[in-house]
């Protein structure tokens, strides 16, 4: 079975205008190529995020070169790595937007390091197109150069937590989160989630980025009595907090964010992980999928890359089809401002992953502000909610 391309990509690159016209074109457009930048963590402590989602994002990269182009040209994906260090971020994108001369910087990793890079990109007209980190800052304040397509950290844990404390008959609720701008959005989030709910926590702990142990963290939880946790962690922590407890005959309901919807989380953590909630969008892609278009496209990203996908994997790739389907619409001539006009009128309706619709205009740029639940069970991640609105 061939996979149907998404959409028809006619040749047309006699229409575009080559790079020598003066003014014309933005840079990393030439007649026949558009240069897409990302910064992926590829050495450090998400680095199992970074590799997934480079790798989605080359799958696709591969598939409209093979078959077919956006107005006659192909993609070039220049790939650097930041090791999830802010300073490095700046560093990576100095490079991509100076040297290798990048058009977009699409689906960078993680939040404080967005904030970092951001500025140099802006520096030189260079979108800053759906980042992977659900902070608010990624489409707040508003910038003609931002993108973004997750719901945020704040509205999914704010969102969630109500209806979770009164399913559970949650008494005490505490939180524990990584002490940064991605951790802080869960934390508040936890808060809004509360004052709802007419509740405060019971107690919070935080780590700082990088901490391998949280034996005192789930120790003052423990000893509050905390019957519900909510995680502003990750891979690492998330894995080390549920570990901790479990040891320790500590078990409260777990809530995590979609930084914690990951495979690798029962993957390297096993059995203990089972029961761990977290909120989240698009489905992981299992090999064995009941659904056969992700079961087709998860077989096919594993025999490209030899290793299972993520749902890490699955952003990558939607992200470059998002591209894809704007440059297209942009027209022959692709500059920076033609884009943002062609973005500013889309609509993604939802696809194979279960992702929601998305759309975006001039004034609004998170695509969609909806999440639902997912929880592992018998060691996979399985839905067990419909999307919610704030």
């Amino acid at each position: 079975m061939k996979i149907k391309t998404l959409f028809p990509l006619a040749a047309v690159a006699g229409l575009a205008l080559g790079s020598g016209l003066a003014g014309a074109q933005s840079q990393g457009v030439t007649k026949d190529e558009i240069r897409i930048g990302t910064i992926q963590d590829l050495s450090g402590p998400i680095a199992g995020f970074g590799k997934q989602s480079r790798n989605g994002m080359q799958l696709r990269v591969d598939e409209l070169n093979e078959q077919g182009n956006v107005h006659g040209r192909k993609l070039k994906l220049f790939v650097e790595d930041s090791g999830y260090d802010p300073k490095k971020a700046v560093l990576a994108a100095q490079k991509l937007v100076n040297q290798d001369k990048i058009f977009i910087m699409a689906g960078h990793i993680g939040t404080a390091q967005n904030m970092a890079a951001m500025p140099v990109q802006f520096d030189k007209n260079v979108i800053n197109f759906m980042p992977i980190t659900a902070a608010r800052e990624m489409y707040e304040p508003f910038h003609r150069l931002k993108y973004s397509f997750a719901a945020t950290y704040y509205d999914q844990i704010r969102n969630a937590l109500p209806k979770m404390i009164k399913e559970k008959g949650a008494k005490k609720v505490c939180t524990i989160y990584q002490d940064d701008e991605f951790g802080l959005e869960v934390q508040r989030g936890a808060e809004a989630g509360l004052k709802t709910a007419g509740m405060e926590l019971t107690e919070k702990t935080s780590f700082k980025r990088g901490a391998t142990d949280f034996s005192s963290q789930v120790a003052k939880m423990k000893a509050a009595n905390c019957d519900l946790v909510v995680m502003g962690t990750i891979i690492r922590e998330t894995i080390g907090t549920i570990g901790e407890a479990r040891k320790t005959g500590f078990n409260p309901t777990f809530l995590g964010s979609s930084a914690a919807y990951t495979d690798l989380i029962h993957k390297l953590g096993g059995k203990a992980m089972d029961g761990l909630y977290a909120t989240m969008t698009a489905q992981n892609p299992y090999t064995d999928e009941q659904s056969q278009p992700i079961r087709f496209w998860a077989n096919k990203y594993k025999t490209k890359f030899n290793e299972d996908p993520t749902v890490f994997s699955v952003y990558g790739y939607t992200i470059i089809d998002q591209f894809i389907r704007a440059a297209q619409k942009a027209g022959p001539n692709l500059t920076t401002d033609s884009f943002i006009k062609a973005m500013d009128g889309m609509t993604f309706e939802p696809d194979m992953f279960g992702g929601p619709k998305s759309s975006y205009t001039a004034t609004k740029r998170l695509g969609n502000d909806q999440s639902r639940l997912s929880q592992i069970v018998d060691g996979k991640w399985k839905v067990v909610s419909d999307y919610v609105a704030p």
